[in-house]
């Protein structure tokens, strides 16, 4: 009996999908949790933020590492790296909300809930609707850089209706990529289980940063 050469295809497709979406959220957990501790560690010493520049050198050296041995183990140490790094940058400004809020404790539960529950909702609606949403990719890297870019102006000229603008800004822009990366994942656009956990961890960073900052400016805490 021969096989339906278009539903065996179908069925690889689906395995290799499944496959993939197991391995990026497993890393993508792991990847979270060492964060989440890199984080701790640095508020436990009361580590200085290393600043702009060493953060961008930093982010961006490891990312360029973690994409070039994507294909091999040496990837997986790249990720942990990155993830790890980017923790050891986060735990300082957590430190900062906990000491300038009197709610601070609550403002960082608050932001990490709504992180939570924005990834948790838009991966669930991209995965059972399986719509394919490839052609968000070209408006998220457009909007992502001039996000970028002003940000970076608020931090230099300090205009701190500008940065908030960014911050919400950030929040959609990151929505859209975990959109965008779970669409990618689920029909075929993404094949490589290490770059999609990376692309999801920035967005999931941006995101809680960005409400973080958003509760900051709206608790009402002098």
């Amino acid at each position: 009996m021969k096989l339906n050469p278009a539903i065996s295809h179908q069925e690889a497709s689906t395995l290799a999908s499944n496959k993939l979406l197991r391995n990026t959220y497993s890393l993508l957990a792991m990847t979270l949790l060492f964060s989440a501790m890199t984080a701790g560690v640095a508020m436990f010493f009361n580590l200085p933020h290393p600043g702009m520049i060493i953060t961008l050198v930093g982010f961006y050296g490891l990312l360029f590492l973690t994409t070039k041995f994507r294909n091999s183990a040496m990837g997986l140490v790249c990720v942990f790296a990155l993830t790890g790094f980017m923790g050891l940058t986060l735990g300082p400004v957590l430190s900062m909300y906990i000491k300038a809020f009197s709610n601070g404790h609550e403002l960082i539960i608050m932001a990490l809930g709504g992180t939570g529950a924005i990834f948790l909702g838009l991966s669930a609606y991209a995965l059972t609707t399986r719509r394919d949403f490839s052609f968000m990719g070209g408006f998220l890297m457009v909007g992502i850089l001039v996000a970028f870019l002003a940000g970076i102006g608020a931090v230099i000229f300090a205009i701190p209706t500008l940065s908030l603008a960014v911050s919400a800004m950030f929040i959609l822009l990151m929505s859209g990529m975990i959109l965008y990366q779970t669409s990618a994942m689920v029909n075929g656009g993404e094949t490589n289980y290490i770059l999609a956990t990376v692309n999801l961890y920035v967005s999931i960073y941006n995101l809680f940063l960005s409400l973080l900052q958003i509760l900051g400016v709206f608790s009402g805490d002098d």
